[in-house]
């Protein structure tokens, strides 16, 4: 009984502890929120460095110049208008970024025709300078898979408890824990196709289908207390979606440097991480290419590659000791005839770095160490070996030809009458400087030629003859 007299005494104290708790909390109506602030920063993807690595490979690699267009590419599922732009409606610019990020041997040319006809109506442009696009990417967003696997789990704990202060009075003393967590799992897939501008027909093969899986997630916590009649608690709760903007970035960059690659027969996945795979469709590419090739070329191109990997051989198509031993540094038992196995496995790992491009420049100025006398294979007599010179008979037969027109529209700028005259002289004028030319190169057949050849042979796929 003296216990309950102390615990009436003890009620008001509480009631007016609670009241000055109140009073000094804020005003609820004067409630705020601070919004962190964060300046602009630069849009930096996982493939942002391997755009600008693809762009160095081809320069590298020689590739010459691909002029490439983008059309207008978007959301082929309708999606992005039916729950409210989930996804993006056009992805047109994130192409163009994509492309223009490449840089090197690849040239981006934007497809908007108003802009060219509203230029051409108030006289600031005309055609005469304008490039003409090789090829176009086609493509878009062809699927996107909402709620393909949804999980739920969660955690509930409860307790409560009675107790008698007096006889006329009692309370309650309870506890709650809720813990709940739900993931969900989406998919967006993209198609791209390249078409040949010219043909306006689709590439062979030239095509990419890339799929990401985008996530979401939401979590709840929940704690109350029951304590005399009374009830505290504090719960939480997060949701978060992964960005589906961000993800289809991903997939465009993603599919701009397979499709490129692909087009440029280049090794591409090197860019993308060591667990990438090799391409297949450039790998048949290019053995189908190292195959078309006469001898003399693929040494020519061997050796090309050989020189960006850091060994100082001539690229002239004639195997030499210093060719042959830089081979023998890709397999032991490599001979003067080059094998397909070998010439991927040069091909494939040359380096992508400033040195390779330093050398690249230096075989573009001609640069190159000077050959040495050819290696003969053991198997074939020397009795045999003697014909090789041979090839360079029909040379001269070749160059005449090709340098006949080149002689031709030298007398274009004089008047019509002189122009026929003069021709019978100027095609009869080269024709023994020519002779003399061609007897002097003799033991190099066409040796300077595949130093640009060799590499663009094995350059570009534009048709199924390629296969």
């Amino acid at each position: 009984m003296i216990y309950s007299n102390k615990g009436r005494k003890g009620w008001p104290l509480l009631v007016l502890a609670a009241f000055f708790l109140l009073a000094s909390c804020e005003d609820p109506a004067k409630v705020d929120v601070q919004l962190p602030e964060t300046g602009p920063q630069v849009k930096v993807t996982s493939y942002t460095k391997a755009l600008s690595d693809l762009g160095l490979m081809s320069e590298i690699y020689g590739t010459g110049a691909l002029k490439i267009q983008a059309n207008p590419i978007g959301d082929n599922t309708g999606t992005s208008g039916s729950t409210g732009g989930e996804i993006p409606r056009d992805i047109t610019e994130m192409i163009k970024s994509s492309l223009n990020a490449i840089g090197g041997n690849v040239i981006y040319i934007p497809y908007d025709p108003a802009f060219i006809q509203n230029n051409m109506v108030t006289g600031y442009s005309s055609f005469d300078a304008k490039m003409i696009p090789d090829v176009v990417v086609t493509g878009g967003i062809t699927e996107f898979d909402r709620g393909l696997e949804t999980r739920g789990k969660g955690n509930d704990a409860s307790m409560e408890a009675d107790f008698n202060v007096s006889k006329h009075l009692s309370s309650k003393v309870g506890f709650d824990y809720r813990d709940e967590d739900k993931t969900g799992l989406s998919r967006i897939t993209l198609d791209f196709n390249l078409v040949n501008f010219k043909t306006m027909a689709g590439i062979p093969r030239m095509n990419t289908t890339n799929s990401i899986e985008v996530h979401k997630a939401m979590a709840e916590k929940e704690l109350g207390i029951t304590l005399f009649g009374a009830s505290f608690g504090r719960k939480g709760s997060i949701k978060k979606v992964q960005g589906r903007h961000a993800a289809v970035r991903l997939l465009v960059e993603a599919s701009m440097i397979q499709i490129v690659g692909k087009h440029l027969v280049l090794p591409y996945w090197r860019l993308l991480g060591d667990d990438a795979l090799p391409d297949d469709v450039v790998m048949t590419a290019f053995a189908k290419s190292f195959y078309r090739m006469s001898e003399p070329d693929r040494i020519a191109a061997v050796q090309e590659w050989l020189f960006l990997h850091g060994h100082d051989v001539p690229v002239n198509g004639v195997m030499d000791q210093r060719t042959l031993n830089a081979l023998r540094t890709f397999n032991p038992n490599a001979g003067p005839s080059i094998d397909v196995e070998t010439a991927t496995k040069i091909y494939m790992t040359i380096p992508i770095d400033n040195n390779a491009y330093a050398r690249r420049l230096m075989l573009a100025g001609g640069q190159a160490p000077a050959g040495g006398p050819a290696v003969m294979p053991d198997v074939v007599p020397q009795a045999q070996a003697a014909p090789q010179p041979a090839p360079a008979a029909p040379a001269p037969q070749q160059q005449p030809v090709a340098v006949a027109p080149q002689a031709a529209p030298a007398p274009q700028a004089s008047a019509p009458k002189t122009t026929m005259q003069a021709a019978p002289k100027a095609a009869s004028q080269p024709a023994p400087r020519q002779a003399s030319v061609a007897a002097a190169p003799a033991p190099q057949p066409a040796s300077a030629r595949p130093t640009t050849q060799s590499t663009r042979a094995i350059g570009r796929i534009l048709s199924d003859s390629d296969w």
